[in-house]
């Protein structure tokens, strides 16, 4: 009801219907108007010099960027473990410095569900379009924890190189209008 209210669309995760996709996002109630961010696709980011060979196999959820950063967006086995990890290294006290609830059936950001929005197949053309964006460091810090991306590796060394080191998010956009159902 949140989520309709605030938003003016419910969806969730649930079985595609087009065979052999695994689970899709659907609408279940209310709209989305075109050109509108959808979600986010979630996880761990890789940049193109950092280990990501054993996460990667039989991993369907890797996203490459148009600059080879990888977003490792699976939540379960070593992914999910890996990003609990890196969360827990990065938080600040008590404060989080990304949102973990995505591993969970029951996240408290409901866009970052961008890994299980199944693309485009012969029948069906795509409804969304992916958008990279980089978010700078002096993005808010207490909103930081509803972003749900984080860096493999540990801060750089200085503050002075940390300024150059933005957290990677891709949104998707709607193509067109998506009605329920």
């Amino acid at each position: 009801e949140v989520m309709l209210r605030t938003l003016g669309v419910c969806w969730e995760r649930k079985e595609s219907s087009v065979v052999g996709a695994g689970k899709g996002v659907f609408v279940t109630r209310g709209a989305v108007p075109a050109r509108t961010v959808v979600s986010m696709y979630p996880g761990t980011m890789y940049y193109p010099f950092e280990p990501i060979l054993l996460q990667s196999i039989a991993n369907p959820f890797i996203f490459r960027c148009i600059d080879g950063v990888l977003i490792d967006g699976n939540d379960r086995r070593a992914s999910k473990m890996i990003y609990r990890s890196c969360t827990g290294r990065d938080r600040i006290g008590p404060y989080l410095t990304c949102d973990r609830s995505w591993l969970t059936q029951y996240p408290k950001n409901p866009l970052a569900v961008g890994q299980y929005v199944n693309n485009q197949s012969a029948g069906h053309p795509a409804n969304v379009a992916y958008q990279e964006y980089d978010i700078e460091v002096d993005f808010p810090f207490h909103l930081r924890k509803y972003l749900p991306n984080i860096h493999y590796s540990p801060n750089l060394q200085t503050a002075q190189d940390a300024r150059y080191r933005p957290v990677r998010v891709v949104v998707l956009v709607s193509l067109r209008d998506i009605e329920a159902g």
